[in-house]
């Protein structure tokens, strides 16, 4: 009896004695992965053009003992860091892209700022990146203490925004020996559920015509403009002939620069959107169909070039489950008096919100839930077991991509967010490194899940990343 108490307390003591060096490890370093968040927020680098925000997070973990390969799948910005001590591997994710056209203060109202870039961080990837690092010298740290075989591999991915940098490093197999993956992402709440997302497909469909004075000579044109009106008006008759969980938008994003002269190029981009790939493949393909009756019709002509393609997320209860129970362990997210009052000047700007200050201090129950957005965590997360949460670094009712989420993000609140979040992943990974049949269901929920005939073929096709922004 004496014998089986001291091994349930030497058990109880080993157990309390690795989470405090993970805690120690994420206090010990919270200055400096702070400011990694607030540097990469003030770079606000556009997809495949984060030189500056890649090379900020590879040398913060260089200098925390990982090695780091560059370059990776052939995008200059993208990057892998890990800490090899044998065992498992278990990879974090991490992102650091900006929006276009939403550069921004921290002020609680519209305060539109000049920057190099003209955009700002509405999705909260410089919290993102810098969290999920943070995370992982956290593990680090534990598994250097505990001597625990494991290895640990930050995944430095750009261009999460209409860029699909992760497809290309699943295409190029950067994933094939990871074991677990975990993400993470800012929002308004703090939750870890059973998530899926819609898959994506994104083309630029550019019409060239005849350039003549729209007054004198317009016999003599033929209106690239016209295209894309055509084209248009097409995918939005369409849209009543489309499975009702579709979503498909647009920009044009060239069209003319002067009414008297005849468009002679003109240029509209478009997102599909489905939870089922191969729906949006086929609509994909009737949204081309009209692009193409648009030209006929025109007389002009018409090329287009795919942009990105996202698979839809694939949830794995086994691991989410464990997230899931750490993040309730940790709690919520409170505001001292400074930051409520901040709160509530941001609440003011909102638009029917839908939560309340105060939620931020409470854990969503777990779900299954649907993101009717998309990602290219998804593409990872049919070839590795993936599981992820979000936690409040907006302050509650602020929708993505906005310039509420953009100055929060640059606050106290969206630093406090980043904490949990690291502490959550770090101390999930923890727990599978200490129980390791984990991995082996998570592997065999993964396969029930895609089927064992399932061979992943990215969306995107074989197209090379677009190594420069197009707007």
């Amino acid at each position: 009896m004496n014998k089986l108490i001291n091994i349930i307390f030497l058990s109880i003591f080993s157990f309390s004695m690795s989470s405090d060096v993970i805690n120690d490890s994420i206090e010990k370093n919270s200055q400096i992965f702070e400011n990694v968040a607030l540097e990469i927020w003030e770079y606000a680098e556009l997809g495949y053009l984060e030189n500056k925000s890649s090379k900020l997070l590879a040398d913060t973990l260089q200098e925390n003992g990982f090695k780091i390969t560059k370059g990776v799948a052939g995008i200059p910005t993208s990057f892998i860091a890990e800490f090899n001590n044998g065992g498992p591997v278990i990879g974090i994710l991490g992102e650091f892209d900006a929006l276009p056209g939403l550069s921004q203060t921290t002020a609680p109202f519209k305060e539109i700022a000049i920057n190099d870039t003209n955009a700002g961080h509405a999705c909260g990837h410089h919290l993102f990146g810098a969290s999920s690092a943070w995370a992982a010298v956290a593990v680090k740290d534990w598994i250097l203490s505990e001597n625990i075989k494991g290895t640990i591999r930050f995944y430095g991915t750009p261009a999460e925004e209409g860029g699909s940098g992760k497809v290309y490093m699943v295409r190029e197999g950067l994933f094939d020996d990871v074991d677990i993956v975990l993400h993470w992402h800012p929002d308004d709440t703090n939750s870890a559920n059973n998530r899926t997302s819609n898959s994506n497909k994104s083309g630029k469909f550019t019409f060239k015509g005849i350039s003549a004075h729209a007054a004198g000579s317009p016999e003599l044109g033929r209106s690239a403009l016209d295209g894309v009106e055509a084209m248009n008006n097409m995918v939005n008759m369409m849209r009543e002939h489309v499975p009702q969980e579709s979503r498909i938008h647009y920009v044009i994003t060239k069209g003319g620069l002067a009414p008297n002269v005849v468009p002679d190029l003109a240029e509209v981009y478009y997102y599909v959107r489905h939870p089922e790939m191969n729906v949006v493949e086929e609509l994909f393909e009737r949204v081309v169909k009209t692009a193409n009756g648009a030209a006929m019709g025109t007389e002009t002509n018409m090329t287009y070039e795919v942009m990105h393609g996202n698979y839809s997320l694939l949830p794995n209860n086994t691991i989410q489950k464990i997230v899931y129970d750490n993040l309730v362990s940790l709690g919520g997210i409170s505001y001292t008096d400074e930051e409520y009052k901040y709160a509530n000047e941001i609440y003011k700007t909102f638009f029917k919100p839908e939560l309340e200050i105060g939620s931020q201090m409470l854990i969503a129950p777990f779900k299954d839930s649907h993101s009717y957005g998309s990602t290219d965590v998804g593409d990872v997360s049919w070839v590795v077991p993936t599981a992820g949460l979000r936690t409040a670094t907006w302050v509650p009712g602020t929708a993505a991509h906005s310039w509420q989420a953009v100055s929060t993000g640059g606050t106290s609140i969206g630093l406090k967010g980043a904490k949990l979040a690291a502490l959550t992943l770090s101390k999930s990974i923890k727990y599978i490194f200490e129980n390791p049949n984990v991995i082996e269901v998570a592997n065999n929920e993964l396969l029930e899940r895609t089927g064992k005939d399932f061979a992943y073929k990215p969306l995107l096709g074989v197209r090379k990343p677009p190594l420069t922004y197009r707007n």
